[in-house]
């Protein structure tokens, strides 16, 4: 099993989860951040998906913004790692059914 760095867990999420606000996964990440992260990130993921849609060029910094949001996350809760993790390979794979 391969030792998951916390900085590459933020990334790799950050770049799943911007993307997915602005589909129908959001739906069930949104409910899912909420339940494991908390309801504050939720909100966060919320104001994402309204900026995505009023501004499209918007996603790079969200990304940028998200990836900072769980930096700060997994050094203050480094037990949340393989949520986090688990979250974004869901979320990743939701996407890819979605385009089926």
């Amino acid at each position: 099993m391969a030792v998951q760095q916390p900085r590459r867990v933020a990334w790799e999420a950050a770049r799943i989860f911007v993307p997915a606000a602005r589909t129908d996964v959001y739906w069930w990440l949104s409910e899912a951040i909420g339940h494991y992260l908390g309801v504050m990130y939720e909100l966060k993921l919320a104001e994402t998906r309204l900026r995505l849609a009023e501004e499209p060029g918007a996603a790079p910094l969200e990304i940028v913004l998200w990836r900072a949001r769980l930096d700060q996350l997994l050094d203050d809760h480094p037990g949340e790692l393989s949520i986090v993790a688990q979250l974004t390979e869901e979320t990743a794979d939701r996407i890819r059914r979605a385009r089926t």
